[in-house]
């Protein structure tokens, strides 16, 4: 029965966020023993949004630790969302949701994505900052996608 919730559990929280596509790194620090440490590019389409895709830019610690997955990343990332196709919704929009989340270390770091929503300007605004269970970073990112006046967002 515990193990049925919990699967159930995981299933709801990660049912709305959406997967990465790796687009490409490059090698910022030779590593002898394990994969170097990389800036990695990935791209997530917005779930609820289609015709926009988000690129996010961040740290990929290499060595052993890195390798069998005990390294903490970096807390420092880059966003540029940008309309890749024409712009409609899957639904209403609440004015603020987060849609990606993603870990960045085995003790509960993640790197997270909000979309807020400004209705007086027809634009969506992306956030992307790392927080961890204790102490989360300060460090963040932001970029805006204006959409077409003849497609109002739909609120909630």
């Amino acid at each position: 029965m515990l193990k049925k919730t919990a699967v159930a559990l995981t299933l709801m929280i990660t049912a709305g966020w959406a997967h990465a596509e790796r687009i490409g790194d490059v090698s910022t620090a030779f590593k002898f023993l394990g994969p170097d440490h990389k800036i990695v590019v990935d791209a997530y389409d917005d779930p609820k949004v289609r015709g926009v895709t988000c690129y996010v830019s961040r740290a990929k610690t290499g060595g052993l630790k890195g390798m069998v997955g005990l390294a903490e990343d970096r807390a420092e990332a880059s966003i540029a969302c940008r309309p890749v196709g024409p712009i409609s919704f899957t639904g209403p929009l609440p004015k603020e949701e987060e849609v990606f989340s993603e870990g960045m270390s085995p003790l509960f770091k993640r790197l997270r994505i909000v979309r807020m929503v400004d209705r007086a300007r027809n634009t969506l605004v992306y956030l992307t900052y790392s927080d961890k269970l204790i102490d989360g970073s300060p460090q963040n990112s932001v970029t805006a996608v204006p959409v077409d006046r003849a497609t109002p967002i739909p609120s909630k």
